[in-house]
């Protein structure tokens, strides 16, 4: 599936983004289990509020980290993560 570039993405009601401390990683929490994080993957989820378009999420991770280029590897993320059902567009 392709991230619409100019609808804001929403993590799904669905799961639930959380800080493990059992495994000291963000996770996914949804019914059927839980996906460990890393650390830039969580990250990207949490921009994931529904008012952030791609580029928004892009940029301010971009300025977060103090880097650029970042473009390619967030759509990609965020790609799968709406293949799996973690995220929607509306």
């Amino acid at each position: 599936m392709a991230i619409n570039p100019n609808l804001p993405i929403t993590f799904s009601p669905t799961h639930r983004l959380q800080w493990e401390e059992a495994q000291q990683k963000t996770v996914i929490l949804y019914p059927e289990g839980m996906v460990e994080l890393n650390q830039s993957s969580a990250e990207i989820l949490k921009c994931c509020d529904g008012t952030h378009k791609l580029a928004d999420i892009i940029s301010t991770l971009e300025a977060q980290f103090a880097t650029s280029g970042l473009s390619n590897d967030i759509t990609h993320f965020l790609e799968i993560a709406l293949t799996n059902g973690w995220i929607q567009q509306n």
